[in-house]
């Protein structure tokens, strides 16, 4: 910050294996953004390797990581990031535009997402038309659409209501069932519950990382 300089992560060790499902808990400032920017390839540490799906992610120019990144990470974000313009289907298939797919096979991927998530009947409609959960379903399908190796969730149910946290944390569940991996970035101790495994960051460390017993999400609406 201009001259001054603010030391965040403070040597973690962090290791994910395929097919884990992860929460991040820490209060603000403890250091869960900066984690999950250099997990997502929008920030490079210091400091240390990071080694995804055994490529080291490392100097990389900013062509590179949006290729790595388009290859290897699906988002998912606490304001869902939709684009205002474009229907629910165009948006689940931009990410396939950018790995240069003809449009029928975008769309036909694209759609299938969309019926994975629930909202085939809503394909065509703007994100203004839908609800905060329909909008986070379209998102994940959006993520999912790319077939990435890991899913990143930042706060993934921080703008939504109880009911619909917990349908949209079903959903999550169901992809991990599948074989995917995914982290959850969370404040919420229930959210947290369902996944698999808590890590908790403190001032820049890891204070706890404890394997729990996963709640299903649809058992607590």
């Amino acid at each position: 910050m201009g001259a001054n300089s603010l030391h965040v992560l403070k040597g973690i060790n962090f290791s994910v294996a395929e097919g884990e499902l992860v929460s991040i808990m820490g209060s603000s400032g403890s250091g869960k953004s900066t984690l999950l920017n250099i997990l997502g390839m929008l920030d490079e540490a210091d400091e240390g390797t990071y080694i995804l799906d055994g490529v080291p992610i490392k100097n990389l120019n900013e062509k590179q990581a949006a290729k790595y990144r388009n290859k290897f990470l699906g988002f998912i974000f606490q304001s869902f990031n939709l684009i205002g313009y474009k229907t629910a289907l165009d948006n689940v298939a931009l990410p396939l535009y950018y790995q240069g797919l003809v449009r029928g096979e975008r769309m036909d991927r694209a759609m299938s997402y969309l019926e994975k998530v629930g909202l085939a009947d809503w394909a065509g409609h703007l994100p203004n038309e839908l609800s905060g959960g329909q909008k986070q379903r379209v998102a994940i399908a959006r993520a999912l659409a790319s077939d990435p190796k890991v899913l990143l969730a930042d706060e993934p149910t921080g703008a939504l209501d109880t009911k619909t946290s917990y349908e949209v944390m079903d959903l999550i569940q169901e992809i991990n069932d599948e074989g995917r991996t995914i982290l959850v970035v969370t404040h919420e101790h229930d959210i947290a519950q369902m996944t698999k495994r808590i890590v908790n960051l403190r001032d820049g460390l890891i204070i706890e990382d404890t394997l729990v017993s996963q709640v299903r999400a649809l058992e607590n609406v």
